[in-house]
């Protein structure tokens, strides 16, 4: 099966056991998931299928939407609610408006230090593994865009939010520097991610129907190829043109001497080859599917 596929995450399972769940619904080995979901949080998982996983590249940088709670009174070592309490209990001594204005601080181009508890590689290894082996692990700060940080509401200890935030951004963290600046320690409660990319929460299935569809079923479900990747537009090509794409040669394609990527199918649905524009017309396949 090739294609890419929108799954509601559950909470509770990492992406990796979203990945086996999904090889054994569909049989197809190769699957890669579009960046990862803390096993707490929910909702959109994109993960490409068969040769697709190829197009990875193209994705990587999207970014994400979500909403969430943040619960005020004291932090966490993995700065969500599955860590341990690192810091002593207080009490939150601020309105909602006061929270607001030192959420402002989350907004623009920003360094972020991720949480020790993540899947950032130190020497290869990712830094969770590191960190529940007791070995120290020194994070470096990531250069992040948070473009929307909104405190929507604050019930007791725990206030609601809605976040857009670059490829790379840990809401964690922000949860958790949110608690440094009022003083009493904050760690994310709830997360579910509404958007990743061009993906959204109305073009996702859930489990359930993962699991109960047919793989005639779930073809069906996935976007149509020619909707994938936006940016780029499409060109169908005869199969001689075909022939020199699969063997990694250059292309004249006459309609597009202004887009720098070109997405090339052979048939209404079949994704021939992603090319990239050399000069005027002509075009070098970057990623060839089949």
């Amino acid at each position: 099966m090739n294609g890419l596929l929108v799954l509601d995450k559950p909470t509770g399972i990492t992406s990796h056991d979203v990945v086996a769940i999904v090889r054994r619904a569909t049989g197809e080995k190769s699957i890669g998931h579009l960046g990862t979901l803390d096993p707490m949080a929910t909702g959109v998982l994109p993960l490409l299928l068969g040769r697709y996983t190829r197009l990875a590249q193209f994705f990587g940088q999207a970014d994400k939407h979500y909403t969430g709670q943040i619960r005020f009174g004291f932090a966490t070592d993995s700065f969500d609610a599955d860590g341990l309490p690192a810091s002593e209990p207080l009490p939150l001594n601020h309105t909602l408006e006061q929270l607001q204005t030192l959420s402002r601080k989350f907004h623009g181009d920003l360094d972020q230090v991720p949480p020790i508890f993540s899947a950032k590689k130190i020497g290869g290894v990712a830094a969770h593994k590191l960190a529940r082996a007791g070995v120290e692990v020194a994070v470096k700060p990531a250069r992040i865009t948070i473009h929307n940080f909104e405190l929507t509401s604050l019930e007791a200890d725990t206030a609601s939010f809605v976040m857009s935030v670059s490829a790379g951004g840990y809401v964690r963290s922000v949860a958790h520097e949110l608690g440094q600046l009022a003083n009493c320690g904050a760690h994310l409660s709830s997360l579910r991610r509404t958007r990743a990319g061009a993906f959204a929460l109305n073009h996702a299935i859930t489990i359930d129907q993962l699991k109960s569809a047919t793989v005639a079923e779930l073809e069906a479900l996935l976007p149509h190829p020619r909707t994938l990747l936006p940016e780029m537009p499409s060109v169908t090509v005869d199969d001689q043109m075909a022939g020199r794409l699969r063997n990694g040669m250059q292309v004249n394609l006459p309609d597009f001497s202004q887009a720098p990527r070109v997405k090339v199918f052979t048939s209404p649905t079949d994704l021939l080859a992603i090319t990239r524009r050399v000069a005027g017309t002509l075009m070098q396949p970057i990623v060839v599917l089949g």
